[in-house]
């Protein structure tokens, strides 16, 4: 029960404009009655809202409330948000920090660009396969090769409904050139048009357990800026880094 329950509370969760009934059953596999019996009983808990107007399942305050608690104990925003608000003014691309949530990447926080023209794949919230988007492929990458493998042998599993824009075998080349460049390229394979790219963050124990990203349209990742932005996003998941670890770069 409590197992159906989070899946339900990450599904409505998952985009900011909330979850349809029909959106939530065909996602979790629940039948009609018992997702609209768990949803309806998460809603007398202040834990989700249904809206009138669109008919959608959203996350309600309760969420809000525990979520701001539970800040306290993880206070990943403060090393992030100064390395977000770099990047977002020496780019004028959105910057996103996300962590690692068993094989998935979940984005926490955003810092917009000044560039008018931006790219909404990425926001709050939203939850990808860990080889999936910039920050999954960073991450993935410096992964031990075990744990790669275990992965990429059910990639379509895994990956579920984003196998098809990302094949295996093009996220093992990835994954390659994520290693040799020291940061990853997703290249429009979530949304096309829509190019990130990311750099890994890793604790104590040298494990890649973030990720800095910057997402925007494909003409201004090519070329000799993508280079540019590869080398900042770097420089800043070094800091953080090296400030996790106990160390302060210069």
């Amino acid at each position: 029960m409590v197992g159906r329950v989070a899946a339900l509370l990450r599904l409505v969760g998952r985009k900011p404009a909330g979850m349809s009934l029909a959106g939530v059953v065909r996602e979790s596999g629940l039948t009609r009655p018992t997702a609209y019996r768990l949803l309806t009983s998460l809603a007398a808990e202040g834990l989700v809202e249904h809206e009138e107007g669109t008919g959608k399942w959203v996350l309600g305050p309760e969420v809000f409330l525990l979520g701001s608690v539970a800040a306290a104990r993880f206070p990943m925003e403060d090393l992030a948000r100064p390395s977000l608000r770099r990047l977002a003014a020496e780019t004028g691309e959105s910057a996103f920090f996300s962590i690692r949530r068993g094989n998935e990447t979940v984005c926490v926080l955003r810092e917009e660009g000044s560039f008018p023209v931006r790219s909404f794949v990425l926001h709050e919230g939203v939850r990808f396969p860990l080889g999936v988007a910039s920050a999954g492929t960073a991450i993935m990458a410096f992964m031990p090769p075990d744990e790669q493998e275990s992965l990429l042998e059910d990639w379509a599993a895994h990956a579920g409904e984003f196998a098809v824009g990302h094949p295996a075998d093009v996220v093992r080349d990835n994954l390659e050139r994520t290693r040799l460049a020291g940061y990853s390229v997703n290249p429009g394979l979530v949304l096309e048009g829509s190019w990130g790219m990311g750099a890994a963050v890793f604790d104590r124990q040298g494990h890649p357990a973030w990720a800095l990203s910057l997402t925007g349209i494909e003409p201004r990742f090519r070329g000799e800026r993508q280079e540019f932005l590869g080398k900042l996003l770097m420089a800043e998941a070094h800091r953080m880094t090296a400030r996790l670890q106990g160390s302060t770069p210069n």
